[in-house]
């Protein structure tokens, strides 16, 4: 049996979403690959007490905010210089700390931004994490339909200013050119603030109209056989069989859902974290948890595996707890 080698992983992250790398010094293996800091989990310790040790003698600072993140596995192959070996990271975020980040060890630090990364090589393990970190932990779906367009657009202007950057336009009731005038208004509005729009199914006007991407059904889903390019690509997911085709077809993120009651699928039964978790473990895709969500839900879906969570009513509530 293979021997799993458990390792504590620090997201240590700035307000304005920069993270630390470090370079692994001279006389290790990989030397000179960029990994988030952390190490081996000893058998005396918690994955929290090797998080805080570890930031302590690589970098010498003190973590008094820590969020659980995911476990990913990893199974490393044979180089000159390191044997093969599987990890298992557990991965946590450092949002808060004492004293300044040195380099202890000898290695080089670098903080990066999640969408302008400019170090390299990256270790193979750390790049899905990175991918879901160029992603923002809400995901806001428009709901015009209930709103009505006036308090709807007054919501997402709030919403902009408060820091959301991931918007998917989803109005099925709308005619098509209802639809683009819509969705025009949405992007006039988002782009000064550096937010991305999706628009919901309609992979040819998110082409036409220059948006960011498109989120799919999950019907449209199942019958997609190639990611488009040059769009980022989402789609719904609610059991295993469609979160492996979207691993599959290497899609940019999903959402799982309903994780909770939620008034738009009152008929549909609800995952609960438990389950939740468990699909989470099985694909290394970024996934938002959605379904009777609100922001104060989020610690719980991030220690839950999320990236983040997906919200059609409360994103656009005015105190949106």
């Amino acid at each position: 049996m293979t021997k799993i080698i458990q390792v504590a992983v620090a997201i240590i992250t700035k307000p304005n979403g920069e993270y630390l790398l470090a370079s692994r010094p001279d006389g290790k293996g990989w030397a000179g690959w960029w990994e988030f800091p952390g190490g081996k989990i000893e058998n005396n310790e918690t994955s929290e007490q090797a998080l805080t040790r570890e930031l302590q003698e690589e970098l010498g600072i003190m973590p008094t905010q820590v969020q659980p993140w995911v476990k990913r596995r990893y199974d490393y192959p044979a180089t000159h210089d390191a044997e093969a070996r599987t990890v298992l990271l557990h991965f946590y975020f450092v949002l808060s700390w004492q004293g300044k980040p040195k380099p202890l060890e000898g290695q080089a630090l670098a903080w990066q931004h999640p969408q302008q990364l400019n170090v390299s090589p990256v270790l193979p393990a750390n790049a899905p994490i990175m991918h879901a970190l160029s992603l923002p932990d809400q995901y806001a779906i428009s709901n015009a339909k209930e709103m009505g367009d006036v308090v709807f657009f007054n919501a997402l202007q709030l919403q902009l200013q408060r820091g959301v950057k991931l918007i998917q336009v989803r109005e099925k009731e709308m005619g098509r050119e209802t639809l683009i005038d819509f969705t025009r208004r949405v992007l006039l509005l988002a782009r000064p603030y550096g937010a991305r729009v999706l628009i919901n199914a309609d992979v040819e006007l998110a082409i036409e109209m220059g948006l960011d991407g498109v989120h799919l059904p999950s019907q449209n889903l199942l019958q997609l056989e190639t990611k488009p390019n040059n769009l980022l690509v989402a789609a719904s997911c609610h059991n295993a069989a469609e979160l492996a085709h979207a691993q599959r077809l290497n899609l940019d993120f999903v959402t799982l859902s309903p994780v909770c009651e939620t008034s738009s699928h009152s008929d549909a039964a609800s995952l609960g974290w438990q389950t939740f978790a468990a699909l989470v473990d099985e694909v290394t895709l970024p996934i938002y948890a959605l379904g009777g969500m609100r922001t104060s839900d989020l610690p719980q879906a991030l220690v839950n595996g999320a990236r983040g969570i997906a919200m059609q009513r409360s994103v656009w509530a005015a105190t949106a707890i």
